[in-house]
């Protein structure tokens, strides 16, 4: 749908989101640091004319500021791959060279304690843009973090992301803002994920992007950006009923789709004795269902006058919105007789 609206707006964004696509692959499939370093630069090169617009300034700040970052990022990877090229023999590990390659790629990711540039970017990309953003642009750098990492510092890590990631969003007032830090506490998720297997990385990873696609879907057929606005609508009960179910799945409460992985990571933590982390990780959780369930509360609660123009984009895509919570709904129910 998004990419349909992106052919009709303009055909060269088309040509970069190919190069953006067959970076990050050049990027994960290269044999040499080096060729990784290039599919990063490349997938940077890509994404910045995707979300600059000239017609809006926010926007084009915005590039900027992805610029420096990733910038920022790919300087530090480079260097560390100088180093570790000209200092050491290939094979050899070395706890501070593996800390500062980490960082940079997680810096690239927008993961905690590196990203106080997130929540501000996300702020002023568009919806398809922010989705893009949250799920394509991680795949590249969590894949060359499952290379080469310190499993202590990683650890560390995590439990940053999650903390942040579910403090971070309790006072936010817009829609964007909430998703990023929903985003940074799931990358939390997905480094533990990649750091048991790549497979699980890749189911997790999967499942957070069908997620995050249609709440995102859904406020852009809305044209949402604030919390208000959802009590400002007297929307359809079908469309709040469908917001409930996938802020639900996004937090991990069961029975959605969104708690199957967290269900086999936290067995995963529970088998090898992370007691401590397993704390951590179902807490901070807690606390995001916590602000989704009171935004949600608070919409249904809430009922003003309604607004003519809300039915002009929804009538024709109500089946896609329906048909993605059935999915949510029914998709855990039936991976239970997987465990049983």
């Amino acid at each position: 749908m998004f990419f349909f609206i992106l052919i009709n707006n303009n055909s060269n964004k088309m040509f970069f989101l190919f190069i953006m696509f067959f970076s990050t692959l050049i990027s994960i499939s290269s044999n040499s640091w080096f060729g990784c370093w290039i599919g990063l630069e490349i997938n940077l090169l890509s994404f910045i004319p995707l979300i600059s617009n000239s017609k809006n300034l926010l926007s084009v700040e915005t590039s900027l500021k992805y610029f420096l970052t990733q910038s920022l990022a790919s300087i530090n990877f480079l260097f560390m791959i100088l180093i570790k090229f000209s200092l050491l023999k290939n094979f050899n590990m070395n706890n501070i060279i593996s800390i500062m390659m980490n960082s940079s790629l997680l810096m690239k990711m927008g993961s905690a304690p590196f990203h106080f540039w997130f929540p501000n970017i996300v702020e002023g990309l568009s919806w398809m843009n922010n989705f893009m953003l949250m799920t394509w642009q991680k795949i590249s750098p969590m894949i060359l973090l499952s290379y080469y990492f310190n499993k202590n510092f990683l650890i560390f890590m995590i439990i940053m992301n999650l903390i942040i990631g579910s403090l971070g969003g309790l006072n936010q007032t817009s829609l964007r803002k909430l998703l990023a830090f929903s985003s940074i506490n799931n990358l939390g998720w997905m480094i533990f994920s990649i750091m048991i297997s790549e497979n699980l990385w890749l189911f997790y990873f999967l499942i957070y992007s069908m997620m995050i696609f249609m709440m995102i879907s859904l406020f852009f057929l809305m044209n949402m950006y604030f919390m208000n606005q959802l009590f400002i609508n007297n929307m359809n009960f079908f469309i709040k009923l469908n917001l409930l179910i996938n802020f639900l799945s996004l937090g991990g409460l069961p029975p959605f789709m969104g708690f199957m992985p967290k269900w086999i990571i936290i067995k995963f933590l529970l088998i090898n004795k992370f007691y401590f982390l397993t704390f951590i990780f179902m807490m901070t959780s807690l606390i995001i269902i916590y602000y989704y369930i009171r935004i949600i509360y608070s919409s249904f609660m809430f009922n003003y006058f309604k607004m003519k123009w809300m039915n002009l984009l929804m009538k024709n895509n109500m089946l896609l919105i329906n048909l993605s919570s059935f999915i949510s709904i029914s998709s855990m129910i039936l991976s239970t007789f997987i465990f049983m």
